[in-house]
């Protein structure tokens, strides 16, 4: 069993934004495998999927980017999984956007949600980075991150998390390197 956490901000308003980027990854896993309705657990949501041969706990932490740590802690402990256990799906600045790149380990970058999760759990669980670029000033992060995605964004957008749904098997089994490849393939098909 694992847990994949998608990181956001509850509430319609900040549906459409960048930082709800991790959100709207477990809101596509959880389409694609036919998860039932979510659940109100952990302080989040939750739904179960099966993923391959992998049961896979779909969380959308409802504290808020910068508590969805304790959200994560909540669900490890229910399951007494480990933190290796736990992969999360959240919004990466470096990142050209709509490209995704897979890590363990590491700091927290400026990222509230990871700095949370670290407190939490430590920094040994994988990250999937969702990318979404950077304005170009330091200045410019905080109204662009919590931005929404623009209308000429959307179908790079779909096309990313439709990409990463369909290779999700190799994650589930834990090839990163080949998750990673098979999405870039079909990035560069569409």
């Amino acid at each position: 069993m694992q847990i994949w956490a998608g990181l956001g901000n509850p509430g319609a308003q900040y549906a459409m934004h960048r930082h709800n980027v991790g959100f709207m990854a477990v809101d596509a896993l959880a389409d694609r495998y036919d998860a039932p309705a979510p659940a109100k657990k952990f302080q989040g949501w939750v739904q179960e999927a099966r993923i391959g041969s992998e049961k896979i706990v779909l969380l959308k932490p409802a504290t808020y980017m910068n508590e969805s740590g304790r959200s994560i802690r909540a669900a490890l402990d229910f399951y007494k999984l480990d933190p290796e256990d736990v992969t999360v799906f959240y919004d990466e600045l470096d990142l050209a956007p709509f490209k995704i790149k897979v890590k363990r380990g590491g700091g927290a970058a400026g990222h509230n949600g990871i700095r949370s999760t670290i407190d939490h759990i430590g920094a040994g669980f994988r990250r999937v980075r969702l990318g979404i670029g950077h304005p170009g000033h330091k200045d410019r992060v905080t109204g662009y991150v919590l931005g929404n995605f623009a209308r000429s964004e959307i179908d790079p957008l779909a096309d990313m998390l439709g990409a990463m749904t369909a290779e999700a098997d190799w994650l589930a089994q834990g090839d990163d390197v080949r998750f990673m490849s098979e999405i870039a393939s079909r990035m560069q098909e569409g």
